[in-house]
């Protein structure tokens, strides 16, 4: 499996790491700073430098599938195209540094965040989500109107505030007697080795947001900056979609 370093780290820019395989799937290292696409994030994107000093350029990672399509435990780094020359001279036990595109990334946790904010805003589930480095979306399981400058205030409000983000975990079990702590209806956190990561917003008992995640996000909400609701759509009879972006 790959080491998924991003996990407890989600400021770790860059790593060595050595290669495990080079296939159609892409680039598969031992361990990794780069998120792979899932839970509604893009993948990360950035260069692996070779033993030369050489960088292959990577434009998407993703996890790696198995023959009959489920994912598996490793991540596979896809080289952007041109990229064959380099990819040609990767072979397994080679020594690379695997470094994000740091700004983009930065982008992406600002707005997964924002995320975890507005489902303290709007107490409902969700039921679609898609955070990229330009904008994010949230869709929620609702018939109420939502008001657009109304959360851009709420959110605002909750940044200046300043609130810790802790990385955490429960136990399978102690999540299958709290399942209201998942609030996507589409996708079901990762299971498998006995924990769930959580992320908890705030302090304690008054946290204003946790549940189980494994995406990337910043330290405290000070750091997303201004990030404000571009639109609010209804999607269909029971869908109300809020879009972000940044002011």
């Amino acid at each position: 499996m790959t080491q998924e370093l991003f996990r407890q780290d989600a400021y770790l820019r860059e790593s060595p790491a050595t290669v495990v395989g080079v296939d159609t799937q892409g680039i598969v290292l031992d361990r990794t700073v780069f998120y792979p696409l899932g839970g509604g994030q893009a993948g990360d994107t950035g260069v692996l430098v070779l033993a030369d000093g050489s960088l292959l350029q990577v434009a998407d990672t993703r996890k790696c599938k198995d023959a009959e399509g489920r994912p598996t435990a490793q991540i596979a780094h896809v080289p952007a195209p041109g990229q064959e020359a380099l990819l040609a001279r990767l072979c397994p036990g080679d020594a690379v540094v695997a470094r994000i595109a740091w700004d983009r990334r930065h982008r992406l946790m600002r707005f997964h965040t924002t995320t975890h904010l507005l489902c303290h805003l709007v107490p409902q589930l969700v039921n679609g989500c898609s955070i990229t480095p330009e904008y994010a979306r949230l869709d929620f399981n609702m018939t109420d109107p939502l008001d657009k400058d109304a959360l851009t205030e709420g959110i605002r409000a909750l940044v200046a505030a300043g609130h810790g983000v802790e990385v955490g975990s429960i136990s399978d079990g102690d999540l299958d007697a709290n399942p209201a702590l998942v609030k996507s209806m589409s996708v079901q956190p990762p299971r498998g080795t006995g924990r769930v990561r959580t992320i908890r917003i705030g302090a304690g008992d008054t946290a204003i947001d946790y549940q189980p995640c494994g995406g990337t996000h910043v330290a405290n909400t000070s750091e997303i900056g201004a990030v404000v609701v571009t639109r609010i759509e209804k999607k269909s009879a029971t869908t109300r979609r809020v879009v972000l972006g940044f002011a």
